[in-house]
């Protein structure tokens, strides 16, 4: 069965880094496209971060997080990251990894990222 489970998530004082990491299993990973989505508190879920299975990869980012977070993933380790820099209050939210394989979408639990001073 497929899963995704995020680790990483924390406390952090604005301007410092988390590195996120979402562990998959149960489907061939490196043939499907990964996704970082974010919910925080009395919002909806939003896409933060995307990447290909192809090669070259190919990344995308939500406006407000271009030039500070970077995603990536290790084939060999059935593993997808999102390294986040400079974080902001704003970025304050439920982070969860998301594969879409046929005609459904698999959610990891969740990790949860708190900037605050």
């Amino acid at each position: 069965q497929v899963q995704l489970v995020e680790s990483g998530g924390g406390l952090v004082q604005p301007g410092g880094s988390l590195r996120l990491s979402c562990a998959a299993s149960g489907f061939t990973f490196s043939s499907y496209d990964m996704r970082w989505y974010r919910q925080a508190a009395g919002k909806e879920r939003e896409l933060v971060a995307g990447i290909t299975s192809s090669t070259p990869r190919r990344t995308n980012f939500r406006d407000s997080v271009k030039g500070r977070f970077t995603i990536s993933r290790d084939n060999a380790k059935n593993t997808v990251y999102l390294q986040m820099n400079s974080l902001k209050p704003e970025d304050t939210a439920v982070y969860y990894c998301n594969a879409h394989i046929f005609t459904n979408d698999y959610w990891g639990q969740g990790t949860q990222v708190t900037v605050s001073s």
